[in-house]
């Protein structure tokens, strides 16, 4: 268990330990800055980070437990309501790429993670790519279509030696993730 970090991560200096292959793995962050209610905490998470937390940790083959402290009555503050609501319309229209997923072919990057699951490789971009490429180092990898998924756009990519490079030329990651599909063929 990773708390107030991603699985290999260390930045809030709780993680000292190293992520595990044979033990499934998950990270414990909260909505805002308390484990529980706190009525001065306004450092809120918005819908983009919560997005972010819960893919960055599917990326890294672990669950997100992400704790709502609830106020003395027992309700949730609005604030994290509107989070969750946000978090899960997201959901609902890019789910596929993250539930009955694990953790893609590259480990995390300075531009997003990767996901997959059985044909489908889905490349979570948080910002652009230095060099607008992402290289898959497979050089058996044999594809049938890499697209956006949301819009089906399709998106170029080639075969080299080395693997094959998605280019994200014309793609401007907005939002909380763009997501690039990459299905096997």
């Amino acid at each position: 268990m990773f708390e107030r970090d991603l699985p290999g991560e260390n930045k809030s200096g709780l993680s000292f330990q190293k992520p595990s292959d044979a033990m499934p793995l998950e990270t414990c962050e909260t909505i805002n800055g308390a484990w529980g209610y706190n009525i001065t905490d306004r450092n809120y998470k918005s819908v983009k980070q919560v997005v972010q937390l819960l893919v960055s940790a599917a990326g890294r083959d672990a669950n997100l437990l992400l704790n709502v402290g609830p106020m003395p009555t027992g309700l949730i503050q609005s604030e994290f309501v509107d989070t969750l609501a946000g978090a899960g319309k997201w959901l609902q229209q890019y789910g596929e790429s993250i539930y009955g997923t694990r953790g893609g072919p590259l480990p995390p990057q300075t531009w997003g993670v990767s996901t997959q699951k059985g044909k489908l490789i889905y490349l979570h971009l948080f910002k652009a790519p230095e060099g607008n490429t992402i290289l898959l180092p497979d050089t058996k990898l044999k594809i049938k279509q890499v697209k956006l998924l949301g819009s089906n756009t399709p998106v170029k990519f080639t075969k080299q030696k080395n693997g094959v490079a998605i280019s994200t030329e014309g793609i401007s990651p907005d939002g909380a993730d763009t997501i690039i599909v990459v299905e096997k063929g």
